[in-house]
């Protein structure tokens, strides 16, 4: 391959081995250092504790020395997701699809969850590193047998990828504007109590009946337990429409 010819972006996504500098003194840093020392910060502190001066300040270097090995913030931004999103283990050959894209969506959610900060970080292009490609090939591997086209099965990752994205993008915002010491649960059934009677009926006849039905009512779930149950339940949703499609598809085979 020639690897002249790759862009420097994706050289260093790929830690491609990049053309030996012809002046000046051997650099003792590199793309895996800077990117996991951004990591490490992200990890302890947020997206916000990864900035190119507190990275250059763990490395005792200038920030302005570092475009040396990121071309920019937002490049760095997608080192840093690539390098923390290693994928987990495949389901076993042979799975059905429901169960491997179930299980692919779920290790997806973890990952997010625990690492709050990866979901944040803003998707400036298609998956383009190792282990993002690692990650979109396990799920293709799911859909092999699906007879969909590759359009929709790249169309049903992306809507399973941004499910498990926006579920605990939601989980952490709606944390974040909860009382201390406050669940989830407490807090649905806290707005229930509040907005019930402020809905007419007559004016907002579905939203009434969803507050009659008691889908609201006081729960001793934890936070945790709430968010994995929403999650879990809307993921069965969406691999019930996609199992739909699947089944429109064979039967007109």
């Amino acid at each position: 391959m020639d690897y002249d010819a790759v862009p420097d972006s994706l050289r260093r996504l790929w830690r491609l081995p990049s053309p030996p500098a012809r002046l000046g003194r051997k650099s003792t840093l590199d793309v895996e250092t800077v990117v996991a020392t951004a990591v490490r910060l992200a990890d302890a502190g947020g997206l916000d504790a990864a900035t190119l001066p507190r990275v250059a300040e763990e490395l005792g270097v200038t920030a302005m020395s570092l475009y040396r090995y990121v071309g920019s913030k937002q490049e760095l931004l997608q080192l840093m997701m690539d390098a923390a999103s290693k994928p987990g283990v495949a389901s076993a050959g042979g799975a059905a699809w429901r169960e491997g894209l179930r299980s692919w969506a779920v290790d997806l959610w973890e990952l997010y969850r625990g690492r709050p900060w990866v979901p944040r970080v803003p998707v400036y292009s298609t998956p383009s590193g190792p282990n993002q490609i690692a990650w979109l090939e396990r799920g293709l591997a799911q859909l092999e047998s699906s007879r969909l086209c590759w359009g929709e099965r790249l169309a049903a990752l992306t809507l399973l990828n941004g499910f498990a994205r926006h579920s605990v993008l939601l989980t952490q915002d709606l944390a974040e504007g909860r009382p201390p010491g406050q669940t989830q649960a407490e807090s649905e059934q806290q707005y229930a109590v509040a907005v019930r009677d402020l809905v007419d009926p007559e004016r907002f006849p579905h939203t009434a009946s969803m507050f009659a039905s008691g889908v609201l009512a006081a729960s001793d779930a934890s936070s945790e337990e709430t968010a994995r149950e929403d999650f879990a339940a809307g993921l069965e949703l969406v691999l019930d429409g996609l199992a739909a499609r699947i089944g429109d598809v064979q039967d007109t085979d």
